[in-house]
């Protein structure tokens, strides 16, 4: 698999990488490259490429959600789905243990990566336009910091490949999104822009605007990812985040 990898500025104990649906350098996005379980025509392809994954980036255990586009957070999860579906339904993980990825499963939504300046707390969110409405952004930094006694201030994050803002079309805004949002929407060719909003849900939250990235990789423009706007049968990519064994 290939993956982009991101480091937080000043915190090498942190390793995060955003997936692609390639196998091999160029070209277009290889249903074989899949990264979930979920609705995968071979289970076992899915398990050997997390197995790559894993050997390739050098942690020790995988965790996956069952996402559901809310706003749950998993803190800690047990087990390991390197080779199985997860049954545990939120949109969300928290961590503080080394070694432990937390993978979020995307096809246009947004995953957000967020790491502690210690480099000893990690979280992974995915963050569709449902849970963008939701600002499941805001619910998730309360949630990671309230778990360790963190300060909003003290996180990094980093949005990674996602729709972008010449192609998220709502044409039911008014009634998906709503009144609020629309500092985000332009009404002439009915885009959100998701990135801004993510931004701006991030500052809200207490983060520090030079601690707020972003791979500004439009997953439905560029052949390279998985989208389930262009393709609507499509696999996942996955983005992981995890604390350095031996950092």
């Amino acid at each position: 698999m290939i993956f982009i990898p991101f480091a937080f500025p000043g915190v090498p104990g942190v390793g995060c990488v955003f997936g692609t649906g390639l196998s091999v350098p160029g070209g277009l996005a290889d249903p074989r490259a899949t990264m979930a379980m979920t609705g995968a025509a071979d289970t076992g392809l899915v398990a050997a490429n997390r197995r790559a994954a894993k050997a390739a980036l050098g942690f020790a255990v995988w965790h996956s959600l069952k996402q559901v586009h809310g706003v749950e957070l998993a803190f800690e999860p047990a087990g390991d789905n390197m080779t199985c579906p997860s049954n545990l339904e939120a949109d969300g993980m928290v961590d503080s243990r080394p070694g432990h990825a937390l993978a979020i499963k995307t096809a246009d939504c947004q995953p957000v990566l967020l790491a502690h300046s210690s480099g000893r707390f990690v979280a992974a969110l995915h963050v569709g336009w449902r849970g963008s409405v939701a600002n499941f952004i805001g619910v998730g930094v309360r949630g990671f910091c309230a778990q360790y006694g963190l300060s909003p201030a003290d996180l990094l994050a980093v949005r990674g490949p996602s729709l972008g803002p010449g192609a998220a079309e709502f044409q039911r805004f008014a009634t998906e999104f709503g009144d609020s949002f629309r500092p985000f929407f332009d009404p002439r060719t009915q885009r959100v822009d998701l990135w801004r909003l993510t931004r701006a849900q991030l500052l809200s939250a207490g983060l520090r605007e030079d601690c707020i990235f972003g791979l500004d990789l439009c997953t439905h423009d560029l052949p390279q990812f998985f989208s389930y706007r262009r393709d609507r049968t499509t696999g996942r990519q996955t983005s992981l985040i995890w604390i350095r064994e031996n950092a």
